[in-house]
């Protein structure tokens, strides 16, 4: 079961769900534009009613800022209930975004109610590495957490800077710490084509990886979701050229690839 937190502390060229790294300033122009009448207006606050919502993303490509009127408030007693209805499903449940961590607080607290009411589920964070995981304000949120599914978008700095608009310092501190306390289930990389330095990437992470049970996930870069303005100055890179970067992990006894 997947849990999406809006917000995150990257601006990544490729993000596929832009709307989420931006948090609803209460506008109201989306309210114009919805024709199933499905936003409204309640103490300045814009509300969206799910099941009138007939998914037309009129008000997504409306908003001035990239973000989205689609979000409901949940306390941890609501979440617990919608994990109540399907625990007989899963494996786990996945926290993501966004950017997660950012709401770390929240999230351990509803993972200590998930381990205690069904100690089976796992409980995992999809996360970009943004903040530091070994700051003492985060010690509970990685001790509660099983495991951690970590982006590295670019190994070289000004790289990343460019593509994410931040320093992938912290992403690169967190992908050795987390492999260190043994809580780094997979590593993913998005490819794009001419863009960034793949073989820099894919070759520096797993040389960290190497020789250990943690997945690493190529991923093929894709331009749906895209912003327009840059989806058109992005390209995907081939499937010979996903195999070769899988090649090179495999020849660095990177144990699990996955090509997607």
């Amino acid at each position: 079961m997947a849990i999406f937190f809006q917000k995150c502390n990257f601006n990544c060229e490729y993000c596929h769900n832009p709307e989420t790294i931006k948090e609803c300033i209460n506008c109201k122009k989306c309210i114009e534009v919805c024709e199933s009448k499905a936003l409204s207006e309640e103490n300045e606050i814009i509300c969206w009613d799910n099941k009138k919502c007939c998914d037309c993303d009129q008000c997504i490509k409306t908003c001035p800022i990239d973000s989205s009127p689609k979000t409901i408030k949940y306390s941890i007693t609501d979440l617990l209930q919608e994990i109540e209805r399907v625990k007989f499903f899963i494996k786990g449940i996945t926290v993501s975004g966004g950017e997660s961590s950012l709401n770390f607080e929240f999230i351990t607290a509803l993972f200590k109610k998930v381990k205690e009411l069904w100690p089976h589920l796992d409980c995992f964070v999809d996360t970009n590495g943004g903040v530091d995981f070994q700051l003492e304000v985060y010690k509970e949120f990685v001790e509660t957490t099983d495991a951690f599914m970590l982006d590295i978008k670019a190994w070289d700095l000004e790289e990343h800077r460019a593509l994410t608009g931040v320093s992938n310092e912290n992403v690169i501190k967190n992908l050795i710490y987390l492999k260190s306390i043994n809580k780094l289930f997979e590593v993913r990389t998005v490819v794009v084509k001419d863009v960034l330095n793949n073989a820099l990437t894919v070759k520096n992470v797993s040389k960290i990886i190497s020789d250990g049970a943690i997945r690493y996930k190529i991923i093929k870069y894709r331009s749906f979701g895209v912003r327009l303005d840059r989806a058109e100055k992005l390209r995907s890179p081939s499937k010979e050229e996903l195999m070769e970067l899988e090649k090179l992990a495999k020849s660095l006894n990177v144990k699990s690839t996955l090509i997607i």
